[in-house]
């Protein structure tokens, strides 16, 4: 299988705080973040709908990488989890 990424990903822990008028605020446990996306885990959240754009921001363990939330787009989602790309 060839390889499609553009970006190369950081396998990395992180959490991504979500906000979107449908489901308010939320924080996902994420991994592989990259220029182009994440992917996050669902945990015990229910999956947000292929196509939905929310509000994201982006926290380390020394705090938020992004203090202004940024575009994000559900991109697909796998059993457990979604990927997520920057818009």
């Amino acid at each position: 299988m060839n390889e499609q990424r553009r970006y190369e990903r950081t396998n990395k822990s992180t959490t991504i705080e979500v906000s979107h008028p449908s489901i308010g605020v939320l924080e996902f446990k994420g991994k592989d973040l990259s220029d182009g996306g994440a992917y996050v885990f669902l945990g015990n959240h229910r999956p947000i709908p292929v196509g939905t754009v929310v509000k994201a921001r982006i926290k380390r363990h020394i705090g938020f990488i992004n203090t202004e939330p940024t575009d994000m787009q559900v991109v697909h989602q796998y059993s457990g989890g979604m990927g997520m790309m920057f818009v």
